[in-house]
This record gives C-alpha cells, structure tokens and sequence, in this order.
C-alpha cells in the first residue's frame, strides 16, 4: 500500500510540474508575442490564471502534507500528545463536517457553470471549476484518513523547532 501511495504522490507532483511548465512556457510566448511581435494574446493569460487555480487546488489536494501546510500553532505546539490528539480531531471534525455540508451547493454550482465559458479559449467553466470539486472530496478523505490515524493511537507531530525554517 505505501508503495503504491508513494507512486501516486510521485504522479501527482508531475502533474503539478507539467501544469508549472505549461503555465511558464504560456508567459513566456506572452512575453514574446507582445512585445516581439507586437502581437498581443489574451489567451496566455487567461491559460496561465486557469493554470494558477489547478496548481493550487491539485497542490494543496494531493501534493502538500500536513507538516508543510500553514498554519497558527503556538498552543497547538506546546500541549501534550494527547491535546494535541484532541485538539487535530476537533479541527478535522470541523473542516469534514464544513466541507461536506458545502459539497452539494458546490457541486451544484459547478455543474451550472457548463453554461459559461472562457472568454479565448472557450473552455467551459464546470471543466475550469472541476478541480475545486476534485479538491473538496480529497481534503475529505485526507481528514477522515488522518482522524483515523489519530484514533488508532498515532498523536499528530510535535513541533521540532530544530526543522524550522523560513521556506525560502
């Protein structure tokens, strides 16, 4: 299982740079086209924001972990295993429970879309907006998985202030 885990992780971070490099490669024929050729292009940009909100959503859905998501811990930090335990369950709870009531109007909302489309390339909006739907049910099932864990016994991560590090 780990294996296999391990090589959809690996295929999602390639979708994720190919998505990256498709977005870079559209910038810099923008570039180019306006400023080469004076020949503007609105369809670059439009690809590289469509582009933008894919990485994001795939990122945080099937890239990002849980030791490299953002967030305000310094009680969280500083409490015992079993607060912290306590504590993950209770936001994971919350966000399950937050996303889940949410995921028929979302749903809903972007089936809808199917009547709008890009302005140059003419894609339809519930293809654009798929991914958030995709993200919902991934950030689902992370939680439910990582609340199982939890409940099995395997107490969220300490803060080890050692690993700290700006990210740059």
């Amino acid at each position: 299982m780990n294996r296999l885990g391990g090589w959809l992780y690996r295929r999602a971070e390639n979708v994720l740079a190919a998505m990256l490099a498709v977005m870079f490669f559209a910038f810099l024929f923008q570039i180019f086209a306006r400023y080469v050729m004076n020949w503007p292009t609105g369809w670059t940009n439009e690809l590289s924001a469509i582009l933008w909100i894919w990485m994001v959503l795939w990122g945080a859905a099937f890239v990002l972990t849980e030791q490299e998501e953002m967030r305000f811990d310094l009680i969280y930090a500083s409490v015992r295993p079993r607060a912290r335990s306590v504590m993950f369950l209770i936001s994971a709870a919350s966000l399950i429970f937050l996303y889940a009531v949410s995921f028929p109007a979302v749903f809903d909302y972007v089936s809808f879309m199917k009547v709008e489309s890009t302005a140059y390339l003419k894609l339809r909006f519930d293809w654009v907006f798929s991914i958030y739907v995709v993200f919902v049910i991934a950030i689902i099932i992370r939680y439910l998985w990582l609340s199982w864990q939890v409940l099995l016994g395997s107490a969220p991560e300490e803060f080890d202030p050692t690993k700290a590090g700006s990210g740059v």
